[in-house]
């Protein structure tokens, strides 16, 4: 090892090696016991020290099927349709689109899921995310599209692209609205102070548009349904967080105008960001024909807007 290599992790060096190559490969080594590094421990995050002798083979590593789980009991997804182009599920609450591409991960997905429900779909965009033709976060619930096939696949995608695709929400947020409804312009990017975030920009970004309606109003609170007109990257909670009217449960994004960190004491907690997918209409990829599915809005929305009404209403 070179003395300039002193003081750098294990997976880092590694990595720099044109035999390896990558992070994800060099953990690879390290997990399945190809690395020596004299008498230590062998770990990613290893600190080597100057004339530090270490030892790797490269031979083949079987992959890891990371849509195998963690062997606990998937979640249940409820079918909306299916037929051998497409199918459409509802998407319940906790389960991530497909696996995140910058760490190690264990669990379910949309995308096992899928192929547990479904067989074998197009990995077009890769072995971890079958079928996968758009995404809904983590914590959001409601209707999502899987491709059966690839001419299906590519027919779903070109519509989501083009702007084919309409798409419906419902998300009850803190604040009382300014307006019964309006259009939100605002371009958007990622964050620089935090990368795994989204923020609205006045130069640069991508362009991004939401129209919003009124659906009921409450003392402090206002249920919104949401017609994104764009598909940016968590577009519905940074809009309405830029107008403030950040979603219920958010804990990622919140209005400047207030920090809304408490629901009322003895109002039900959703736990998650209260934003459903409630309606998606598309062109079938075989028929050519619209076709709209719709994904009841889940027990969690129900009870906190039960409690808004009874609780939080409105002087006539």
């Amino acid at each position: 090892m070179a003395a300039e290599d002193a003081g750098c992790r294990l997976d880092v060096f590694l990595a720099r090696q044109p035999e390896v190559s990558t992070r994800t490969r060099a953990k690879e080594l390290i997990d399945t016991g190809r690395v020596q590094v004299g008498a230590a421990r062998v770990r990613p995050g290893l600190y080597l020290d100057a004339g530090q002798q270490v030892v790797f083979e490269t031979g083949p590593v079987l992959p890891h099927d990371v849509l195998a789980g963690d062997g606990t009991v998937p979640p249940e997804v409820k079918i909306l349709y299916a037929d051998a182009w497409l199918a459409a599920i509802d998407k319940p609450s906790g389960l991530a689109s497909h696996p995140p591409q910058d760490r190690d991960f264990r669990g379910h997905t949309v995308a096992s899921v899928a192929r547990t429900l479904f067989g074998e779909l197009p990995v077009i965009y890769g072995e971890d995310r079958p079928g996968i033709v758009h995404r809904l976060d983590r914590d959001t619930t409601g209707v999502m599209l899987i491709a059966r096939s690839e001419d299906a696949f590519h027919s779903l995608r070109a519509q989501f692209k083009n702007r084919v695709a309409q798409k419906e929400y419902r998300c009850i947020a803190f604040g009382e609205s300014r307006f019964n409804s309006d259009w939100i312009e605002r371009a958007i990017r990622a964050d620089p102070a935090h990368p795994d975030r989204m923020t609205v920009v006045q130069d640069g970004g991508r362009e991004s548009s939401t129209y919003y309606e009124v659906v009921e109003r409450f003392a402090g609170f206002t249920y919104f349904r949401c017609l994104p007109k764009t598909g940016r990257t968590h577009q519905i909670r940074v809009h309405m967080t830029s107008i403030g009217n950040s979603l219920v449960g958010d804990r990622v994004y919140r209005s400047r105008r207030a920090q809304h960190d408490e629901l009322p004491a003895g109002a039900p907690d959703p736990g998650r960001q209260c934003l459903h997918a409630l309606r998606l209409q598309i062109q079938h990829p075989h028929t050519l024909e619209p076709i709209d599915f719709e994904a009841p809005l889940p027990d969690d929305m129900q009870r906190l807007l039960t409690w808004l009404r009874e609780n939080r209403p409105l002087p006539r």
